[in-house]
């Protein structure tokens, strides 16, 4: 359909010719034809070409295309001076969009390039509709990258790499149908940013990988003062335990280094100084009055 209305059908171009026109064109195809049979074996050289199995020939008469107008691999022949063709490769070709410096949508300057994947499916359509369709698709591709990707924020440039390779596809099928082109694949290969951003964004990463490693530690730390607080009333309770608590830590002392010289001092000697400064503290000193006397 877009085809239709945006080129006339290119069969239309092969309209017969009418009046002196035919008679013209019979009378040099005859001249060529003579000229052809004097200079045998040389003028085979001219006539003869070879099309490979994954290209087309399209060839025109006097400017005029011929109804056969897509000939298949193998061999065709051609009359000189009147004829010309033009080969198109049917294969799968592959280009780079050269990188664009595009302003996304929330003001952030980024350059973006792509790879485009594509074949031609109307050989005809690409010699008759388009002057270069290698390069008028390689300018069209950049300007779609360009514009999608201008619609988009960083952040969805970033996350929605797929979704505008395909928005860029479907973008190009809409122009290159008429071209004959058919876009396989679109591929979006390489978001970059300025340096300066790149460092910002790298700072405030770090500062939150530093806050969240801040946060996990203190909360390591409250949940262990739990755990020693519960473990501090169970050796409360029961006396045997803190002094097989501090056997242990006297043999880990012990044990570290040579050097160190462990005193080790009943557990009960502990209780014994609590006890007596609690007796301090309800113990009063006796006065003298004024006569000296207590």
């Amino acid at each position: 359909m877009i085809c239709e209305h945006v080129y006339p059908d290119l069969h239309a171009r092969t309209k017969s010719f009418s009046g002196i026109r035919r008679l013209a064109v019979i009378f040099l195809i005859i001249i060529s034809s003579l000229i052809i049979l004097v200079t045998l074996p040389f003028s085979l050289f001219l006539c003869i070409k070879i099309v490979h199995s994954y290209e087309r020939a399209v060839t025109l008469r006097l400017g005029t295309l011929i109804e056969d107008d897509s000939h298949r691999g193998g061999v065709i022949f051609i009359i000189p001076c009147i004829d010309t063709y033009c080969k198109v490769d049917l294969r799968t070709i592959s280009f780079n969009v050269p990188a664009q410096e595009i302003l996304t949508k929330d003001l952030v300057t980024v350059k973006a390039d792509a790879v485009v994947y594509y074949r031609i499916i109307n050989s005809t359509a690409s010699i008759l509709n388009v002057e270069d369709v290698r390069r008028a698709t390689k300018r069209l591709a950049a300007i779609a990258l360009r514009n999608i990707v201008a619609t988009k924020t960083l952040t969805e440039i970033v996350s929605e790499r797929i979704f505008i390779s395909h928005k860029i596809q479907y973008s190009l099928e809409e122009a290159t149908i008429p071209w004959g082109v058919d876009i396989e694949r679109v591929e979006l290969k390489e978001v970059r940013l300025p340096d300066a951003l790149q460092k910002n964004m790298a700072t405030e990463a770090e500062t939150t990988r530093m806050a969240r490693a801040k946060l996990i530690k203190a909360s390591g730390e409250k949940n262990a003062s739990h755990f020693i607080r519960d473990a501090a009333n169970t050796m409360n309770a029961c006396s045997s335990a803190m002094q097989l608590k501090y056997l242990q830590v006297l043999k880990q002392i012990s044990g570290n280094s040579e050097d160190i010289i462990v005193l080790p001092l009943p557990t009960e000697l502990g209780e014994i100084i609590s006890g007596m400064r609690e007796a301090c503290k309800d113990w009063k000193f006796p006065t003298s009055d004024d006569d000296g006397t207590v």
